[in-house]
C-alpha cells in the first residue's frame, strides 16, 4: 500500500475512540458510505444515511455507540462520528510543503520586513511597512498593501489581496481571490450628488481564523473590522465596514454583512442569509439560510425568515394575498380595517 496506512487500534488510540470488530483492520484513505471501498473508513454522522449501511463496502465505519449494532463491519465508535471524521481524514491529506524564501519575481518595498522562514511565491507584491512573520506563506499573485502584517504560520493560497492596514493574526488560511481592507461603503449625499466618506480604519483577523476564495472585508471608517479566533468564512461572502465577528462563529457562502452590525460568539449564519447595518446578533444564535436579519437578536436560539418553496401556481396566488394580510388580521381580531 502506498501513502498513509494505519489500523483501527492506531486510529482508536491516536483519538481516543473505542473499537468494535478486528482492530488489525489496515484504512488507507476515507469516504462516504456511498463511495468508500476496499481499506477505505466511511462515517455515519446523519441519521438520514442509515439506510446505507446495508450497502456500503467501507472497510470500516465511524459512528455513534447506538448505532453500532446496525453493522457487522469493523467500526470505531466516537460521541460526535462528524469530529472523529475531520481528525482521521486530516491523516490522509497530502499538503505541499513551501519552501522558505523569496521568489526572483516577487516585489517587496525597501521598508517591508520578511521573516527568513516565510515564503513568498511567484509575483508577489508587498507594500511599505508591511510585515510577513515566521513561516508564513504568501502564495502567487497575492498583493500586500501598506501597512499590513501577515502573522506567523499564516497562509495566503494565492492572489489574495491586502489594501492597507490589514492585520492578519496566526495560523490564518485565506483562500484565493478574497480581498480584505477594501473602502467600505461611505457615501453622504450633498446637493443631489454622492460625497465619499474616507474610510481612515483597517481590518484586524485573529488567530487561526479562515476566509473562503473571493469573500471580502471593508476596512473599517474610523474603527477597524474585526474578526475574533477561530471565525470560519465560505466563500463568496461579503463583510461590511466596522462589522465585528464574535469567536469561533462560522458563516456559509453568499452571505451578506452590512456595516457596523456586530455578531456574537458561537453564531452559525446559513447560506445567503443578510444582516443589515447597525444590529446586534447576540452569543450561540443561529440564522437559517435565505433568512434576512432586520433587528437585533438579543436570545440564543435558531432563527428563520422567508417563504418556503411551493409549486409556482399556489406560490403566485399566497403572494397575491400577502398585501391583505394586516386587513385580515384586524378583521380576525374585530377592528375596523381602515384603521391604523
Amino acid at each position: 500500500m502506498s501513502g498513509p496506512c494505519f489500523t483501527l487500534a492506531q486510529l482508536a488510540e491516536k483519538f481516543d475512540l473505542k473499537i468494535m470488530g478486528d482492530a488489525d483492520t489496515k484504512i488507507i484513505g476515507v469516504a462516504t458510505l456511498a463511495t468508500a471501498g476496499k481499506n477505505q473508513i466511511g462515517f455515519l454522522a446523519n441519521s438520514l444515511y442509515k439506510k446505507q449501511l446495508s450497502q456500503t463496502k467501507a472497510e470500516a465505519l465511524i459512528l455513534r455507540e447506538a448505532d453500532a449494532e446496525l453493522t457487522t463491519i469493523p467500526c470505531l465508535i466516537a460521541k460526535d462520528p462528524y469530529v472523529a471524521f475531520a481528525k482521521i481524514s486530516a491523516l490522509f491529506e497530502i499538503k505541499s510543503l513551501a519552501t522558505p524564501g523569496i521568489h526572483p519575481s516577487a516585489v517587496i518595498d525597501s521598508s517591508a520586513s520578511v521573516d527568513p522562514t516565510a515564503s513568498i511565491g511567484p509575483f508577489v507584491s508587498i507594500g511599505a511597512s508591511s510585515r510577513i512573520e515566521a513561516n508564513a506563506v504568501i502564495g502567487a499573485g497575492c498583493v500586500i498593501g501598506e501597512h499590513c502584517h501577515v502573522g506567523a504560520n499564516s497562509e495566503l493560497v494565492a492572489r489574495v489581496t491586502l489594501v492597507t492596514r490589514v492585520q492578519i493574526g496566526q495560523r490564518v488560511l485565506i483562500h484565493p481571490g478574497a480581498v480584505l481592507g477594501a473602502e467600505g461603503f461611505g457615501l453622504a449625499m450633498e446637493a443631489g450628488q454622492w460625497l465619499k466618506v474616507p474610510q481612515l480604519g483597517g481590518v484586524i483577523i485573529g488567530d487561526d481564523c479562515e476566509i473562503g476564495a473571493n469573500t471580502t472585508i471593508d476596512r473599517g471608517a474610523l474603527g477597524d473590522t474585526v474578526l475574533a479566533e477561530d471565525v470560519r468564512l465560505d466563500n463568496q461572502i461579503q463583510i461590511g465596514h466596522n462589522v465585528q465577528i464574535g469567536a469561533h462563529t462560522a458563516i456559509a457562502g453568499a452571505v451578506a454583512v452590512a456595516g457596523s452590525s456586530k455578531i456574537g460568539r458561537y453564531c452559525l449564519i446559513g447560506g445567503a442569509a443578510g444582516i443589515v447595518g447597525h444590529i446586534e446578533i447576540c452569543d450561540k444564535v443561529r440564522i437559517n439560510a435565505f433568512s434576512l436579519v432586520t433587528h437585533s437578536i438579543t436570545e440564543p436560539g435558531e432563527y428563520t425568515s422567508g417563504t418556503p418553496l411551493q409549486e409556482s401556481r399556489e406560490w403566485r396566488k399566497n403572494a397575491a394575498r400577502f398585501k391583505h394580510l394586516d386587513e385580515m388580521a384586524r378583521k380576525i381580531k374585530g377592528n375596523n380595517p381602515k384603521e391604523d
